[in-house]
């Protein structure tokens, strides 16, 4: 195939145009020329944000490019493109200095106590955080760019649940796949996850499409307002996961508090989660069989099942190491140790050997952060917690409308992450660490903008 002839214009030397076989000297020089390009930058990432919601159904290793992909687009942009207005000013925020100090003690901890593996895994961890600065300060900063990523969340939401309904209905998936063996609907998904990513989608997706609609003067539009509450419930309970269930519950009630308007339809939604709970035994035994029967018993024996098992194991390993915990993922490489095969005496399983006490990870994000990093860490993570509630929660139900709608639901979901009592998977690992991080970021975009608006 001929080349496309170069440009009698261009200097000599210049490579034509399309050349694939440039010199890696004009490939630098391009990829300079587009970082100094602020808003063609900011573009890019844009767009690489806007399919990551999809791609956080499908692909970890895609989805975490994508996520890498923001920060470092924001790192660079910042360091070169001339002409910025305090480039770095967005360090000098209260929980970017708490995130550093916590990534900085991960990694010391990991350094003196881990492995090659262990300290990779903790160096890169700074990118999870990096991407969220980048979406408060960066990506999301314009409102079209909130509005459009909005509507991206709420089209992959609105995917989750239709998909979950049609395998409720029909038997299987779009893709063919079934109810996962244990009773719970898995939606687009391979595996038990639409119960945890239905959750985190759901009020950032859906409320500020229903809080503008309870706040009207029409009935019709209040009574639509209240059947989407509803039917966020009930799709929840359907897939069958039971944390998912009783956050979703704990969700709405936080959102009531902000929304007035809200509180008729929750208390609603609860009664007709609770009719449609007792109606599962007929309208869909695997449910009730997940749901109600295993949950109960659970909740009756909870000293020999493996939660108390995995937290017993993770509260053992942090008492026998409370200032450095073993590392990053020090409990995966750490829990069949014999060593912490013991009760506490304020934390006893039935069985404190048991396997069922190891596994990737001990299930909670606190024991987890406890594990890895000791009470320093846990010290620093609840800080800096608490430092993203204050900054998306201030003001966050006053204005009303659609944009009431988008900070309160983004709340709900920084609230329902942060929650301690709650079993949950790994906070850093992909895909629950990308939709974290990406409420977050959206949630943190948002309160800046309202910040500025004053």
């Amino acid at each position: 195939m001929d080349r496309a002839a170069p440009d009698p214009g261009a200097p000599p030397g210049t490579p034509a145009s399309g050349d694939r076989f440039a010199p890696a000297g004009v490939h630098a020089a391009r990829l300079r020329r587009l970082l100094r390009d602020e808003v063609l930058a900011r573009r890019i990432a844009l767009g690489a944000l806007l399919i990551l919601p999809p791609m956080l159904l499908a692909s970890r290793a895609f989805s975490d490019a994508l996520m890498s992909l923001i920060g470092v687009l924001f790192l660079l942009t910042r360091a070169t493109v001339p002409g910025l207005a305090r480039p770095w000013g967005w360090t000098l925020r209260p929980w970017h200095a708490l995130a550093l100090a916590f990534w900085v003690w991960q990694v010391c901890v990991s350094v003196a106590l881990g492995d090659g593996h262990q300290i990779a895994e903790s160096i890169v961890l700074v990118r999870l955080f990096v991407f969220l600065a980048a979406l408060e300060d960066w990506v999301l900063v314009e409102p079209r760019a909130r509005r459009w990523f909005g509507w991206m969340v709420l089209a992959t939401a609105l995917w989750v649940g239709i998909e979950c309904w049609q395998q409720y209905l029909t038997g299987t998936d779009i893709f063919g796949y079934q109810r996962w063996g244990d009773g719970s609907l898995t939606g687009p998904m391979y595996g038990p996850r639409a119960g945890s990513t239905f959750l985190l989608l759901a009020f950032p997706a859906f409320l500020p499409v229903l809080a503008p609609l309870l706040a009207g003067r029409s009935s019709a539009a209040r009574i639509a307002g209240g059947a989407g509450v509803v039917a966020m419930l009930a799709t929840q309970v359907l897939i069958g996961q039971r944390m998912p269930v009783v956050l979703m519950v704990f969700g709405l009630c936080v959102a009531a508090l902000f929304l007035p308007r809200l509180r008729l339809p929750v208390l609603v939604a609860a009664v007709a989660g609770a009719i449609l709970a007792a109606l599962t035994p007929i309208i869909s035994p695997p449910t009730y069989a997940k749901l109600v029967v295993h949950f109960s018993q659970q909740l009756e024996h909870f000293w020999s099942t493996q939660y108390a098992q995995l937290f017993e194991r993770a509260a053992a390993m942090t008492a026998a190491h409370p200032w450095t915990g073993l590392g990053f993922d020090g409990f995966r490489d750490h829990c069949m140790d014999r060593i912490y095969w013991h009760n506490l005496s304020w934390f006893a399983v039935d069985d404190p050997a048991s396997p069922l006490g190891c596994s990737i990870h001990p299930h909670n994000y606190y024991l987890q952060v406890a594990s890895g990093a000791g009470v320093p860490g846990l010290a620093l993570f609840v800080l800096l917690g608490l430092a993203w509630l204050w900054r998306m929660g201030r003001g966050a139900g006053r204005t009303g409308g659609r944009e009431a709608g988008v900070r309160v639901g983004l709340f709900v979901v920084a609230a329902m992450t942060l929650w301690p009592i709650a079993s949950a998977t790994s906070l850093f690992t992909l895909p629950n660490a990308g939709w974290v991080f990406m409420g977050l970021g959206w949630g943190l975009a948002e309160a800046r903008a309202a910040a500025l608006r004053g």
